[in-house]
């Protein structure tokens, strides 16, 4: 591994700790390095807040020390006004010597702008470290920006003979405590969460972040006819909750009904979240939902929990077919990571 790569390999740890809390921004993160010496780092840590390059140089204490520094940062500095000035002028601002970028920043408010405004300045800029590592990192953010979608990330326990529920649909505990948790920490790391009908009639769940510290995603509940009780966990207002339905529309605090029409279908519902600004979205079920998901080729990622629970009957699991990219063991779960070919 180069000096370069090994720098970079350390922005992208700390842009990683921004996972849940920057979106719909991009996760960012910054080293500053004088001689073979870490002077300075930082990362975006909120949206809304400063960015990792105003981190990373407030960070450093002999602030004369930039003029003969590197900056390591694993995405191309933004070049515009938004909730915080353009991180590129800032380092201009600074007379940095160097600026090495891990990607370039697809976001059409940026893409290539902060490049320019660097050398423009007499900055020599490198990009391209470690790129496909840092567009991994940022998976949800370039989705975002160039399939104008949120990232798909499908969902599901099943038991070691294939179903997903019991034929009464009742689905509860088929993974074990330990893996339950892991899906609240993976909620506080996406905006949006999305059931179907019968996952919200029978399950009645909360989809909330309780065995976890973090932040609620916002509660996405599909419900075309208007079937579901008011008096189920979803609609409590006690987090934002969007409920799709084909003709009822109206807007109270943390819940709003949106009529799609005619027009009820994933593309539909996947272009309003867009709209909203829902980066990321997790689809929890249920199976029909999951495979339609499925069929239609909108999904980035799938994580699917394997327990040695065995129902001998049941709702079967959606049919997944595709390379397991991780597998690992939760306890007694089998846990498999599946990403969708590009």
């Amino acid at each position: 591994m180069s000096h370069d790569e090994m720098y970079m390999c350390r922005a992208m740890e700390l842009a990683q700790k921004g996972l849940g809390s920057v979106s719909p921004n991009p996760m960012v993160g910054c080293v500053i390095v004088h001689g073979d010496t870490v002077i300075g780092e930082g990362y975006h840590q909120q949206y809304g807040g400063p960015h990792a390059e105003p981190n990373a140089v407030a960070a450093v204490k002999n602030q004369d020390l930039l003029t003969e520094s590197t900056v390591y940062v694993t995405l191309e500095p933004c070049a515009h006004w938004g909730k915080t000035p353009p991180c590129a002028n800032l380092l201009v601002e600074k007379k940095v010597k160097k600026v090495i970028i891990g990607a370039l920043d697809t976001n059409p408010l940026v893409a290539g702008k902060g490049i320019e405004i660097l050398r423009a300045a007499g900055v020599e800029v490198v990009s391209g470290i470690l790129e496909q590592e840092v567009r991994f990192q940022n998976r949800r953010f370039f989705c975002f920006m160039e399939k104008k979608r949120p990232y798909i990330i499908l969902k599901w326990a099943q038991t070691a003979d294939g179903f997903i529920a019991r034929k009464n649909f009742d689905s509860e505990w088929i993974s074990n405590s330990l893996s339950r948790q892991l899906v609240h920490r993976w909620r506080a790391e996406e905006d949006g969460i999305m059931v179907a009908t019968n996952t919200a009639r029978y399950d009645d769940p909360q989809l909330n972040v309780r065995d976890w510290a973090g932040r609620n995603p916002t509660r996405i509940v599909l419900d075309k006819h208007r079937a579901l009780d008011e008096k189920l966990n979803l609609f409590d207002q006690s987090q934002a909750t969007i409920c799709y339905t084909g003709d009822y529309s109206e807007k109270r605090e943390n819940l709003e009904f949106v009529a799609l029409g005619e027009k009820f279908d994933l593309g539909a519902i996947l272009k309003d979240l867009y709209g909203r600004r829902i980066q990321s979205l997790i689809v929890e079920g249920g199976t029909k939902l999951l495979q339609s998901f499925i069929d239609q080729n909108l999904w980035d990622e799938a994580r699917v929990f394997r327990s040695d629970t065995v129902f001998g009957e049941g709702i079967e699991a959606p049919l997944l077919i595709g390379k397991i990219e991780h597998e690992t063991l939760i306890g007694n779960d089998k846990l498999a990571i599946y990403f969708r070919n590009q």
